[in-house]
């Protein structure tokens, strides 16, 4: 993992700012194709851009990936596999839609948060799930802000950001914060 990291950040910074451009888009295909390191864009522009702008930046596109990834499961493939649900009287397949679409909005905004939680199946579950699309989107918006503020300021490499305490306490108080956070907006919007 560690060896594809620097393999892409090179290549990234060697091409200029097409290799900033493809990273914006390589974070929206990750939310989709979970064959790329999420770590590697976010902060290859936290690196170039600062960290304001690079924040800004990841967390424009990172939004926008899972918005389209939501979106693509939640459309056509959802009826067909709801479609599927009632052909084939599958009760355990529509216990589990029903489980992750009655997640608690304070746990959805957690999962989304967590750095090592992959964002396509959060995405996939909600869209197939039919999780309601503010739920999704609201949970989303809070939860990313965490995920790019850990990326960019932690770096690429997740077996240094296991192996250092401080990058775990790091985790810790970025969820606690995601939480408060979730529980204040889940009673503001009356989400559960």
């Amino acid at each position: 993992m560690k060896d594809l990291d620097i393999l892409l950040t090179n290549l990234l910074m060697s091409i200029g700012v097409w290799g900033y451009i493809l990273s914006c888009l390589c974070i929206i295909i990750e939310s989709i194709i979970p064959i790329l390191p999420l770590s590697v864009f976010i902060t290859l522009l936290f690196y170039k851009f600062g960290v304001f702008i690079g924040f800004i930046i990841s967390y424009i596109f990172t939004i926008i990936g899972c918005i389209v990834s939501y979106n693509i499961f939640n459309s056509k493939l959802r009826i067909k596999l709801d479609n599927y649900i009632i052909r084939k009287d599958s009760k355990n397949l529509d216990k589990i839609v029903k489980n992750i679409r009655n997640v608690k909005f304070v746990n959805l905004s957690l999962l989304i948060a967590l750095p090592f939680t992959p964002a396509f199946l959060i995405n996939i579950a909600c869209g197939l799930a039919n999780v309601s699309k503010k739920k999704y989107f609201l949970a989303l918006v809070i939860g990313k802000v965490f995920l790019v503020i850990f990326w960019g300021l932690v770096g690429t490499s997740v077996i240094t950001s296991i192996k250092n305490p401080i990058n775990l306490i790091y985790i810790g108080l970025l969820l606690i914060l995601c939480f408060l956070i979730s529980r204040f907006v889940s009673k503001k919007e009356g989400i559960e």
